[in-house]
């Protein structure tokens, strides 16, 4: 049985407690087991087909091409797989996986709410009991998608510790399964954590990827890069995925720039802004302060307010083979306004970061080339958020007279 590598360069690891080296050894045993099984492959694949939808379109985006200059844009659509996201690919291949080896309880941590809403959703699909932990600042700024966890049958715990976001929703799911794996699966939604998890979220989203090459080559574009947002990463992994190990195309990751470059202001972690440290059970470069404590971060995106990076990505970034850019929280709303009204795409809040991008290198890079950029999820979820940005007093009114019913 093959087994994965630790470390990712100097990343990575398992730094975990004693009582978590025996669930982490059993996950990775039977992960590895599983796709060594055709049956689980196929029932992978069926999921994947018959439940999220896939594949997901490759759309040449021809109105914005045009407005922009340069390069010829392409979108991989993974907004329209089922529940709004590429959540979907992890949740579906780690809940059968947690159904094979025996577990009968699944939990999870979410930020921006689609992992979340994915794994519920799987977890209604495979009649498998689901508790998922969310900060409560998130719980507020994603209130729809907490809804929709509801009615899948999750229940959905507010975390008020620490910055009450994604990093402490995941403290808390390690600390329920610190205490439950004997039943329990952490399902983990990003390609982040002690090992396996980077391995086994990049394997489930890798999907996105080899998707891509076949559209790449049924198209025949001379794609030159790959854009997609990075938070914890797993979007991006899963889209680089089969490119990693050549020299082309270009893979460009895009970083929450927030409102400033103060503290507090942002959450990019790349191009000498973390530092080397271990979170979380993994070794990554985190925002930190001189004594090595985790700093606040910001982002209009929550999917992206978080003080680490995946493992592998980190590495990537730092051996070059994956150029980090960052997006500020105006230019993603601008990025979200410009792709409604040029494609008739609503981008989520975090995969608006790759599209600003976009939109700002598209013109560095020759006519007859492409870029291709991941919508790793759809905007219905940033509902409010995006009505307070660009629409605020008739919304506010809407709501105060819905309310007033």
């Amino acid at each position: 049985m093959k087994r994965f590598n630790d470390f990712f360069g100097q990343f990575g690891g398992r730094y975990v407690a004693e009582m978590l080296r025996a669930p982490l050894d059993e996950l990775e045993a039977a992960f590895l087991d599983a796709l060594d099984d055709a049956s689980f492959r196929d029932l992978l694949a069926l999921t994947l087909r018959d439940f999220a939808g896939r594949p997901t379109p490759l759309l040449f985006a021809e109105n914005a091409t045009r407005e922009l200059g340069g390069a010829r844009i392409y979108i991989k659509l993974e907004g329209l797989a089922h529940t709004g996201a590429h959540k979907i690919n992890n949740a579906i291949g780690q809940a059968l996986l947690a159904k094979r080896m025996g577990k009968t309880r699944i939990i999870a941590e979410t930020g921006a709410g689609q992992h979340g809403v994915a794994t519920a959703a799987v977890c209604a699909r495979l009649g498998i009991p689901c508790r998922v932990y969310m900060g409560a600042v998130d719980m507020r700024r994603q209130k729809p998608n907490v809804f929709w966890m509801e009615r899948y049958g999750a229940e959905v715990v507010a975390v008020t510790g620490g910055s009450a976001t994604l990093k402490d929703a995941v403290n808390e799911a390690l600390r329920d399964w610190a205490g439950s794996f004997r039943d329990t699966h952490y399902l983990l939604g990003s390609a982040l954590g002690p090992s396996p998890y980077p391995d086994m979220v990049r394997e489930f989203q890798s999907v996105i990827g080899k998707e891509l090459c076949g559209q790449i080559e049924e198209k025949g574009l001379e794609c030159a890069a790959l854009v997609a947002c990075v938070g914890g990463g797993s979007n991006a992994i899963g889209f680089f995925s089969p490119f990693l190990e050549s020299e082309t195309p270009e893979l460009i990751g895009v970083e929450a720039g927030g409102r400033g470059t103060g503290v507090g202001e942002h959450a990019a972690r790349m191009n000498g802004r973390g530092q080397p440290g271990i979170v979380q059970g993994y070794k990554s470069l985190f925002l930190t302060d001189a004594d090595g404590q985790v700093l606040s971060t910001h982002s209009v995106s929550a999917g992206l307010d978080y003080p680490g990076i995946g493992p592998q990505l980190a590495h990537l970034g730092t051996m070059g083979r994956v150029r980090f850019l960052t997006a500020s929280d105006a230019e993603a709303l601008e990025a979200v306004k410009f792709f409604a009204r040029m494609e008739g795409m609503i981008f989520a809040l975090e995969s608006a970061h790759a599209a600003a991008a976009v939109m700002r290198i598209a013109r560095d890079y020759p006519a007859e080339s492409s870029l291709v950029v991941n919508m790793s999820g759809r905007g219905d979820k940033d509902l409010f958020i995006l009505a307070r940005a660009m629409d605020a007093e008739p919304w506010a009114e809407f709501l105060r007279e819905e309310a007033a019913q």
